[in-house]
């Protein structure tokens, strides 16, 4: 069987391999039903749609009668800051405080892209910085540090 395009083929394996790890690792906990969900039921439902989806794509690549795509090139380095991103901002989390390691998240983030513009960068920062605050602190009330802990007086 021929693989005819090689995005699609890789995103489903991908997807099938995600939702295999959300669906084993949640598989320890109580799943119960729709009408009396566990704390395992989430996972393991997001787990079970996002590895059907990904099924699907899979076999759309190899059954598909379209003209043979090349394999994608995979750039580490744009994967590799994106991650380093997320690293940064869950370890600068308590120190720099909600505020800061979001800015920071974003804005690394968005290096990684080719199209990488400092006013787009900052601009979507200080919109998902507000986004958190109204969902995360006000809303739902998380005790997350919105300031650095300089600025807030307690080291």
């Amino acid at each position: 069987m021929r693989i005819s395009h090689p995005k699609d083929f890789l995103t489903g394996a991908m997807f099938i391999l995600s939702g295999g790890a959300a669906m084993a690792m949640s598989a320890g906990l109580t799943i119960g039903s729709a009408a009396r969900m566990g704390p395992g039921y989430f996972p393991f439902a997001l787990g079970a749609f996002l590895a059907a989806l990904g099924a699907i794509l899979l076999l759309r690549s190899l059954i598909a009668a379209r003209k043979a795509q090349a394999w994608p090139v995979l750039h580490l380095k744009p994967l590799a800051i994106v991650l380093l991103s997320v690293v940064l901002f869950s370890q600068g989390l308590r120190p720099l405080g909600l505020v800061a390691s979001t800015v920071g998240l974003v804005v690394l983030a968005s290096t990684a892209s080719h199209e990488f513009r400092w006013k787009e960068a900052f601009l979507n920062a200080v919109v998902l910085v507000v986004v958190v605050l109204a969902v995360f602190v006000y809303f739902l009330e998380f005790q997350i540090p919105v300031w650095p802990q300089l600025a807030s007086g307690r080291i």
